[in-house]
């Protein structure tokens, strides 16, 4: 096996560990956002249709990480995947961003009881 080789499993998960706890963490705090304040300038329609996104990519990148610790590395996630992601955070920021503007208030936050993720640093 040449070193280029030997070394893509720890390359993968040397990017791939942070971010998708990068994902857990903020979808967490989305959650937590959603589920305990009624947010105004959404409809309970349009809350309750990102609270169950937020779950489902929850779900998914629990599964992505599960996937990726079990075979050590050796398994990737696809672009088309994580854009998505991606895409959900970025809409989640947006909320909590406007809601904050509008009320003056930080969301609640969520204490994380995985002591993997340094969360000291989120919100500098």
């Amino acid at each position: 096996m040449s070193q280029s080789q030997s070394s893509e499993p720890e390359l993968l998960k040397t990017i791939l560990e942070p971010l998708l706890e990068d994902f857990q963490y903020w979808f967490s705090q989305s959650r937590s956002l959603l589920e305990t304040v009624d947010i105004g300038f959404l409809s309970e329609e349009q809350q309750s249709e990102l609270l169950a996104r937020v779950k489902q990519a929850q779900q998914e990148v629990s599964t992505a990480r599960m996937l990726l610790q079990a075979t050590n590395g050796q398994v990737g996630i696809e672009t088309a995947t994580l854009v998505p992601w991606h895409r959900l955070v970025n809409e989640c920021w947006q909320v909590g961003r406007q809601w904050r503007s509008l009320t003056g208030k930080m969301p609640p936050v969520e204490i994380s009881t995985n002591s993997n993720i340094d969360t000291s640093d989120r919100y500098k």
